[in-house]
């Protein structure tokens, strides 16, 4: 055994189990961190760190409901144009003159219920979820368009103790409500029935149908929390930008919460998924573009660095769920 890896072995030993498993990603991100901590003296200030929180929210957010729905073996590309959709909707509803919490109500009311068409296309009419999800987000691509007529729609001061409040005086709200779903969607899955559920169902789908587990139910219910929690990132995201813009969320958002949870470890084939692994993908994700920003490199870079990661952890996954 080498040193590197009786290293690795002693500090697979020395962490929680929730973090053992993910000592490789663990690693990777505090390799980076140094790195760019000995590079840039602005990476470890508070203001920084804060930064970095507040812009891995969202991603946070919409991650949690992938990681559950992807656990049951299945997929959904629209997220990202879901959050497009509902930052309209909430600023466009707000300078109507609606109030700002019916607004963001009527927001994830309405990402629920795009989740839940998505879910009755790919389980009653069992369309591929890669296909029925794409095309849904082709054509909610559109819409957030023209629900700003392709301009900013600022919201003034609507939804400011939700974009820029803190609690306790330093822990911005961004960060504290992606904590919390977070955190509710990692003990829905381990601790409760409806986690071991989508747990069997993305094990193998027929022997839970035959347990009598409520499989075309689940994967409903599974899509539309997915639609909520993007609904729940398009209002997060109005409220820290303090308008609706062209080209915020869409696909790259989608993209980047999807290689977070894939780098994570949730298995692309469903039965195996932890919610701390896809934090650390966040986190990971979240860090390399901090990284790019501060080092100065070319912003193109981060593209390249989000396909490559996000390839080598496809490759990772795929090596890992293969029989032996």
């Amino acid at each position: 055994m080498t040193a590197l890896t009786a290293s690795s072995e002693r500090l697979r030993l020395a962490l929680p189990p929730g973090l053992s498993r993910h000592v490789g990603l663990l690693a990777v991100l505090l390799i980076v961190g140094a790195f760019t901590a000995l590079r840039s003296d602005a990476f470890l200030t508070g203001p920084n760190l804060l930064n970095v929180s507040q812009q891995i929210a969202v991603v946070a957010v919409l991650a949690a409901g992938l990681t559950l729905l992807m656990t049951a073996g299945g997929i959904d590309f629209s997220l990202g144009a879901i959050a497009a959709v509902t930052h309209g909707v909430t600023a466009q509803l707000i300078v109507a003159g609606v109030n700002e919490w019916t607004a963001a109500a009527l927001a994830l009311a309405l990402g629920a219920a795009i989740g839940l068409v998505n879910g009755i296309v790919v389980t009653y009419l069992r369309v591929t979820p890669f296909v029925a999800t794409l095309a849904t987000s082709t054509v909610l691509g559109g819409a957030a368009l023209l629900i700003i007529d392709g301009k900013s729609v600022s919201i003034g001061e609507a939804l400011v103790p939700l974009g820029f409040g803190e609690v306790f005086g330093v822990i911005p709200a961004l960060v504290v409500v992606a904590v919390a779903v977070c955190a509710a969607a990692g003990l829905m899955l381990r601790w409760t029935a409806f986690g071991r559920n989508a747990f069997a169902i993305g094990g193998n789908e027929q022997a839970a149908r035959l347990a009598g587990i409520p499989v075309a139910r689940t994967k409903l219910l599974l899509y539309t929390l997915g639609g909520l929690l993007a609904g729940l990132g398009g209002v997060l995201l109005v409220a820290r930008l303090g308008a609706a813009s062209p080209g915020t969320g869409g696909l790259h958002l989608e993209l980047t919460v999807v290689a977070a949870v894939v780098i994570g470890g949730t298995a692309l084939h469903g039965g195996s998924g932890t919610l701390v692994g896809t934090v650390l993908g966040v986190l990971l994700l979240g860090v390399v573009t901090n990284s790019i920003n501060l080092l100065q490199i070319d912003s193109h870079y981060q593209d390249v660095a989000l396909g490559a990661v996000l390839l080598v952890a496809a490759i990772t996954n795929h090596l890992r769920g293969r029989p032996h």
